[in-house]
């Protein structure tokens, strides 16, 4: 029997975490720490909930410090048509891995119906048909053929080892619900339904379904006002604790914290992590999140503009570089001024 030369086994150990790694970054959905500013993300149960018009860009960028960032970006419009009680919505989503070129795009439409339960209680399901397209550039990985098995090396050669596709298209459904009162709100998501083969490498690797959760209760203090004279207005003072739970394959995750506002500044603190959940005898610390927010009203129209970083804790280190995310959202009346407004419960949900 031959003897394996230590290089041939490194080069080959190499092969396969490379594998191991385009598998695992497959398994997960990207996350936004500012997850309330990408509602139709979150949960399709959000199209349409601020009862308006309103557009939003999202940007995240993880890991700088590292070859293996995370890039996502997504964009969305959604619209609520009272007559019918309906919101629908679009969403456009990028993630881009930069180590080995992956990059997943997604186009998604979204339905949610208002349902008002009682008079301080309304529901709103909601359901979401999306198509993905996801490729890998394996010019980016090196192979064991790749390398002098004597020597370790590099000379080149075929880098795909025979390996096929590359490029995958499919269709993907998700659904969630949303229940509120004027100061409490718990939503539910379950996005792909049926668990797509997503894999790039021609074999079956399914996307696993992925069941989130998010409640909150918002504590409205006595206002403040902006503006002199008959410019002036009421200003929001609250304080507004929250969590969300998410649950991917093997995968959990789970963000608990506070927003503050007091406008036209939004503050933001919490955890991302599961203290109580070891991985491999390693507790599951994260993430701490803050966040900076500015809203800025007009007459009539509302522009929220916001700005966080997470502080990494895990064992990847401050080295990382931790996370950057910017949000853009903007919304402005659509209904008709001179119809009387239906009486309607506002979600209380942060806007960050």
């Amino acid at each position: 029997m031959p003897k394996i030369k230590p290089c041939c086994f490194r080069i080959g150990l190499a092969w396969w975490a490379s594998l191991v790694y385009v598998a695992g970054a497959l398994a997960q959905d990207p996350q936004y720490s500012q997850f309330y500013a990408a509602p139709l993300y979150l949960n399709p149960a959000f199209a349409g909930s601020s009862q308006q018009g309103r557009v939003g860009l999202n940007y995240r960028n993880q890991w700088p410090g590292v070859d293996a960032n995370f890039t996502t970006v997504s964009a969305f419009a959604d619209f609520y048509f009272e007559d019918k009680n309906s919101g629908v919505g679009a969403l456009l989503t990028r993630d881009y891995v930069g180590l080995v070129g992956l990059q997943s795009i997604s186009l998604a439409v979204q339905y949610a119906y208002q349902l008002r339960l009682t008079k301080k209680l309304s529901f709103r399901p909601g359901f979401q048909a999306a198509i993905y397209q996801r490729s890998i550039n394996f010019g980016r990985l090196t192979f064991a053929n790749q390398f002098d098995p004597n020597t370790g090396e590099f000379i080149g050669g075929d880098s795909g080892e025979g390996l096929s596709g590359g490029n995958r298209f499919f269709p993907d459904f998700s659904g969630g619900g949303l229940f509120y009162t004027p100061n409490a709100w718990l939503g539910f998501a379950a996005h792909h339904f049926t668990q797509p083969n997503n894999s790039l490498v021609g074999e079956d690797s399914n996307l696993p379904m992925k069941l989130s959760a998010h409640a909150g209760w918002k504590f409205f203090f006595r206002p403040g006002i902006m503006g002199q004279g008959v410019y002036s207005r009421k200003s929001e003072r609250s304080i507004a604790p929250a969590v969300q739970y998410r649950k991917q394959g093997p995968f959990t995750q789970m963000d608990v914290g506070a927003y503050f506002t007091f406008e036209p500044i939004v503050l933001g603190a919490w955890y991302r992590g599961i203290p109580f959940k070891s991985i491999n005898n390693i507790i599951n610390h994260e993430s701490i999140v803050l966040l900076l927010g500015m809203t800025l009203k007009g007459s009539k129209d509302v522009l929220n503009i916001g700005y966080s970083y997470d502080i990494t804790i895990s064992r990847l280190g401050p080295g990382s570089g931790g996370s950057h995310e910017i949000s853009l959202v903007y919304s402005w009346p659509i209904r008709n001024p001179r119809k009387p407004p239906k009486d309607k419960l506002v979600i209380p949900c942060p806007d960050f």
